[in-house]
């Protein structure tokens, strides 16, 4: 496959007037952005391959398999995909394979990581093991990039899948890890809101202490890049109305682009419950590694995938520039 710019499907709305995440496939286009060259680590099952080719037939990767080649096989037979031409890394089992592609990103032969049929654990393990290569002086840690039409522009959810009860220390390198997203996604100077189940200080609830230590850290420039506030409620965070009700006084209170949840559990209900009944379209990508990550379920819809994979070609291309 040649060095094409991406082939996305048409620009569109769906029936609530919600463009979804289109509109970053649109970007990515106009940019031009090269397919790189991504390591698909263990799609053995029809449903990861076919999303595989997918992803490799918009124009976003250049696909290298790494797999057991009979499991390969059988799931290519299984999903009337020809494998013919695409590069496959032969292994015994997933963990190989998981093995297998961060040595592969280690040495530069891929830029991207795109999960298969093997569990998230296993892969993220292959990651951020010492030996890896792949880890930085960051905390790794996930994004979803959600556009609900119930909100007027796209915004981050994070930590949602990756830590599961992070500390301060942990939660300050996922605001450092999504305001660079929200930097290369075009966004300046993003506005973060720490969330807890309320807006004041409380010492008997740890994360509003952690919200206003966060806080701090950005008036002391140990985070920068954003305007920080918190601790807030989820509607202080993204109402106006909801804001202005409370009396609060805040410069990202009701905009927030990016919000922070305080652990895995109830960002992870967040995310999904705007997903499954907010109408939300949603994306994913683990930042914080020497390349990203795509953590995509083969559940997820081919709009999400596709996504995914344009914030992941996104990074890869500003990683060449400015290496994590």
């Amino acid at each position: 496959m040649t060095a094409e710019a991406p082939q996305f499907p048409p620009y569109r709305t769906d029936a609530n007037g919600n463009d979804g995440l289109w509109r970053l496939l649109e970007h990515v286009r106009r940019a031009g952005l090269a397919p790189v060259r991504a390591a698909i680590v263990h799609p053995c099952d029809a449903l990861s391959l076919r999303a595989a080719m997918d992803v490799r037939d918009a124009g976003l990767v250049l696909p290298v398999l790494v797999a057991p080649r009979a499991r390969l096989d059988a799931a290519a037979a299984e999903a009337g995909v020809d494998l013919t031409g695409i590069p496959v890394e032969d292994v015994p089992h997933s963990h190989a394979a998981a093995l297998r592609a961060a040595e592969l990103a280690r040495t530069g032969e891929v830029e991207i990581l795109i999960k298969g049929s093997l569990h998230t654990d296993e892969l993220l393990s292959a990651v951020v093991a010492p030996a890896s290569g792949l880890r930085t002086k960051r905390r790794v840690s996930h994004c979803f990039v959600i556009q609900t039409p119930h909100y007027p522009r796209p915004f981050l959810v994070t930590d949602a899948a990756v830590n599961l009860a992070p500390g301060l220390l942990q939660k300050a390198d996922i605001v450092r890890n999504a305001i660079d997203l929200a930097h290369v996604l075009g966004i300046a100077r993003p506005k973060v809101a720490i969330l807890a189940a309320v807006e004041t200080v409380n010492p008997s609830m740890p994360a509003t202490l952690d919200a206003a230590a966060l806080c701090k850290m950005a008036d002391r420039g140990q985070i920068e890049g954003a305007v920080l506030d918190g601790p807030l409620a989820f509607d202080n965070a993204v109402s106006m109305d909801a804001a202005k009700a409370k009396g609060i006084v805040s410069p990202v209170a009701g905009q927030a682009d990016i919000l922070v949840v305080p652990d895995l559990e109830s960002g992870n209900m967040l995310a999904k419950q705007l997903i499954f009944m907010g109408q939300a379209a949603s994306a994913g990508i683990v930042l914080g590694a020497k390349v990203p990550v795509v953590l995509t379920s083969r559940a997820d819809p081919r709009e999400s995938r596709l996504a995914s994979c344009a914030i992941a070609l996104m990074l890869a291309h500003h990683y060449r520039q400015s290496p994590p």
